[in-house]
């Protein structure tokens, strides 16, 4: 018989997509990948106090430990400890895009794992938490606070994916209600132009924000492994397409490579921070990208 690890199970998005209880679903992932944090060799990322190491020309004067300088009359730093006490706001696509699935997991079942996750681990560094749902317009906003993470856990439970939007003015509308400069986590599928997407991301950055950009990819969308003749549908408008798919491949493929290296190219522009995952991933990707983001924000504080 094979027993799966522990650290596979809480962390793989086919088996998480089987459990309704999206706060049972955070406290899994989280914890697993914690476990997993704790006993790699990875550095950097622990939410908490791990050990000190003398001061170095160069280190960050705040993390100093004072009281141990009281004690030893030398300098020590405080190593892997984040900063945290930041407003995060997720704001979640939900347009008819996101419930394509060549496998088990389609992407907006992933994207609720993702932000539950995200949420409860944000919660427990003593962030304020929020979220916006989109489709061109905003279809519910929770704004960040310490005391709204069971709230974002019902908007996420009755959250469905249909219907037709675009991404720029859902973007720009997270901007006008988003006041208070925080941590903006965009979680799509990045359907649209790249340069209106560019513009508007744009538009959060310069109003204070920190972004990072979760981009959801069924994997079928960047193989495209059909062989068949098939009519193939839009996720959002509906409209249909008889194709060969060996005629087209190899110019899908290319399209696709071109849109995700415009959008990659625009967001380094802007300094802002692009993780593509695929809905067949593990959650540890997206959960170490997200640490390494806080990681680098609290060092530039």
């Amino acid at each position: 018989m094979t027993v799966t690890p522990a650290k596979e199970t809480f962390l793989d998005p086919a088996l998480l997509a089987r459990i309704s209880d999206l706060p049972l679903i955070a406290r899994m992932v989280v914890d697993g990948f914690m476990h997993g944090l704790h006993r790699s060799a990875r550095k950097g990322l622990s939410l908490d106090f791990a050990e000190h190491r003398q001061y170095q020309p160069g280190d960050d004067l705040r993390r100093i430990d004072w009281k141990a300088y009281a004690r030893t009359d030398r300098f020590y730093v405080k190593e892997y400890e984040a900063d945290t006490n930041a407003g995060v706001l997720f704001a979640v696509d939900v347009t008819g895009s996101m419930d394509y699935a060549s496998g088990a997991v389609n992407k907006f079942a992933y994207a609720r794992i993702l932000v539950a996750a995200l949420a409860w681990l944000s919660q427990r560094q003593g962030d304020r938490v929020g979220i916006a749902t989109f489709t061109d317009h905003l279809v519910e906003m929770v704004p960040p606070s310490t005391r709204h993470l069971q709230l974002l856990f019902a908007v996420l439970g009755r959250a469905e994916p249909k219907g037709e939007g675009k991404l720029p003015p859902a973007i720009d509308r997270v901007a006008d209600v988003a006041s208070r400069p925080g941590i903006v986590i965009l979680v799509t599928d990045c359907y649209g132009e790249p340069e209106e997407i560019g513009k508007s991301v744009n538009t959060l950055r310069a109003r204070g924000h920190d972004v990072l950009v979760f981009h959801l990819l069924d994997p079928a969308e960047e193989t495209f492994p059909f062989g068949a003749p098939a009519v193939f549908e839009d996720g959002e408008s509906g409209l249909r397409m008889p194709l060969r798919p060996e005629e087209v491949k190899e110019r899908y493929q290319r399209m696709f490579a071109a849109h995700r290296a415009d959008l990659e190219g625009r967001f380094a522009a802007s300094g802002v921070e692009y993780v593509p995952l695929r809905t067949d991933q593990p959650l540890d990707h997206a959960l170490y990208a997200y640490l390494d983001h806080r990681l680098a924000r609290s060092r530039v504080r």
